[in-house]
């Protein structure tokens, strides 16, 4: 006497390869959605390094003075870097220096390009009131160390290659 066994899972096999499946799932996923983050702040890092690199050559060339329009800030603060200007920062005759950004760099966290300008202190401290608002800022130019600065998504954080800094109660 031969029995017909048909050969496959039972339903209680797939249920627990289902189940398994959806544990590591649930460990993985996670993971994934903070890497977008991590992204971004990484591509940030990087962008505050060339930023200053190319502020400070700017600098270097035009009589160790920075930009005029970036010490004013607003939407217009990378104007005299985004195109050829002399040693003093005007444009006649044939300049020689720059431009040292294709045009205004966004910020990969909030996708602003303003520029808020900080005027005190030795660490750059949040400023509740910048002009704009601070959902509109990108940037914070930070005059006492001439270094630049990310704004959070917010507006309300700096970002420097450490990370977000909580300035509200410098």
């Amino acid at each position: 006497m031969t029995r017909n066994r048909k050969s496959g899972f039972t339903l209680v096999e797939i249920l627990i390869v289902v189940i398994i499946l959806g544990i590591l799932a649930a460990i993985v996923i996670p993971q994934f959605t903070n890497a977008s983050q991590d992204a971004r702040k990484n591509s940030l890092t990087s962008q505050l390094q060339t930023i200053r690199s190319q502020l400070e050559l700017a600098k270097l060339q035009h009589r160790d003075v920075v930009s005029g329009s970036l010490t004013t800030g607003g939407a217009t603060a990378w104007g005299q870097l985004t195109i050829k200007t002399n040693d003093d920062y005007s444009t006649t005759g044939t300049p020689l220096f720059g431009p040292y950004f294709n045009g205004a760099p966004m910020n990969s966290l909030n996708g602003n390009v303003s520029v808020a300008v900080l005027t005190s202190g030795l660490e750059p401290a949040f400023d509740s009131s910048p002009t704009g608002g601070a959902a509109t800022i990108g940037w914070f130019y930070h005059t006492p160390t001439g270094k630049i600065f990310a704004a959070t998504k917010s507006g309300t954080k700096v970002y420097d290659e450490t990370g977000a800094v909580d300035n509200a109660n410098n």
